[in-house]
């Protein structure tokens, strides 16, 4: 048998932790139901199980399958060595032993996003600015130390309130996404290093998620934090945690918006905006959360970019994902014709 490794649930309604053996012959009886073995693409993936059930579902699946794509569970108590053959593997350790194998991603390109100060420098020294607009950073400050020293650091900065707070590092961990809200100067001895201070660039409450599978980009908007006028700047004080606001609940795609804050950035920026983060962070699989400055048409900021986000909220993300991954098939059958 090609293939060698757990199914997952959503794939044959089995329960998870099955013999590999009950998985053989469920595969060798898939040419029963119309589908030609051996499949194109067998995808090994070790994935935690908050993303493989907002991932791996049953419809991306079912569909993947029908293209003779085939995602096995890596177990990660054993040798991958022991494990696959694979094609396409989710794996950090893979690649050395096996180059014929694609990664999604490389780990040490992966481990750039961990740190809000990396992942945002590579826009920053990109500052894209061309015919389609410009997009770079808000203004931000790195504290790693010391919370008495921070409102002197910002004064020194020239960092304007109010300011948006989050922890520098991004573990994946519920603490390292929260966010908070700092609206005067004494509250920000307040704070708990080590995080990311960054001005708050009023953006008319829209935020786009950029999502880039490959050579593919999907856009979409989430409702955001509303605009912040300077007569409300001067009413608050104090620290605040805001709620995580790009969840699907908060989708503004059918919300009947001012045009002008409702316009996706166009096709070309986002075209060069991905290309450049593909060549500089070494990722195929990631997304940009972008704003534009309100009462502006072409000025944009990115203000986070995830890996492996949430797939599963972007529309049509089974017929984009398994297309790439077909691609990623062409692209090996090329390289070894050209060998």
């Amino acid at each position: 048998m090609r293939l060698n490794g757990e199914l997952p649930p959503c794939y044959d309604g089995r329960a998870e932790g099955e013999e590999n053996g009950e998985n053989e012959r469920e595969l060798n009886s898939i040419g029963s139901v119309g589908i030609s073995l051996p499949p194109k693409l067998v995808v090994g993936y070790a994935l935690t199980s908050k993303k493989k059930k907002s991932f791996l579902q049953p419809k991306l699946v079912v569909l993947a399958r029908n293209k003779g794509i085939f995602f096995i569970a890596i177990d990660v108590n054993k040798p991958l060595s022991d494990q696959g053959p694979f094609d396409v593997v989710l794996h950090k350790d893979y690649r050395q032993k096996h180059p014929e194998v694609t990664v999604l991603d490389p780990p040490n390109s992966v481990e750039h996003l961990y740190n809000r100060q990396s992942m945002l420098q590579e826009v920053a020294d990109l500052n894209l600015s061309d015919c389609y607009g410009k997009v770079g950073v808000p203004k931000q400050l790195i504290v790693t130390k010391d919370p008495s020293s921070i409102p002197n650091e910002v004064d020194k900065a020239g960092l304007k309130l109010p300011l948006v707070v989050k922890p520098l590092v991004v573990d994946g961990s519920a603490k390292s996404h929260e966010l908070f809200l700092a609206y005067d100067q004494c509250s920000l001895s307040e704070l708990e290093p080590p995080l990311v201070l960054q001005e708050f660039v009023n953006h008319g409450g829209v935020l786009f998620k950029v999502y880039i599978v490959g050579e593919a980009i999907k856009v979409v908007r989430r409702f955001s934090l509303p605009n912040i006028s300077k007569r409300e700047l001067e009413k608050l004080a104090g620290v605040f945690r805001f709620p995580r606001v790009s969840c699907a609940a908060a989708s503004a795609d059918d919300a009947d918006l001012d045009p002008s804050v409702a316009e996706l950035p166009q096709r070309p920026l986002l075209e060069n905006l991905a290309r450049e983060l593909r060549q500089r962070l070494g990722l195929r699989l990631f997304n940009v959360d972008m704003i534009r400055e309100h009462g502006t048409k072409d000025v944009f900021y990115v203000i986070d970019i995830n890996y492996f986000p949430g797939y599963g909220k972007m529309p049509d993300y089974e017929h984009i994902f398994t297309d790439f991954l077909l691609s990623l098939v062409q692209s090996q059958h090329k390289k070894r014709l050209a060998a």
